[in-house]
């Protein structure tokens, strides 16, 4: 899958600051655009991780079932 990441450059300190904008709580920084790119998959990961963590918790001990949709 594919995110689009919303990048600043910081005047003052020169680091780059980046947001993914299908998931706003994906928020990261990096010197350089390749160190950014690669802290917004960590900080990418750990929202999803997260978000799947906080689904299966709300359904703790109960039945549920998986199904996949994909979007045209």
């Amino acid at each position: 899958m594919e995110y689009t990441i919303l990048i600043h450059k910081d005047a003052e300190g020169g680091w780059y600051c980046g947001q993914c904008q299908q998931l706003p709580g994906a928020i990261s920084q990096g010197k350089t655009l390749d160190e950014l790119m690669e802290n917004m998959k960590d900080a990418i990961q750990l929202v999803l991780d997260y978000n799947k963590e906080q689904a299966l918790h709300t359904f703790e001990g109960e039945r549920f079932f998986y199904r996949k949709l994909a979007l045209a």
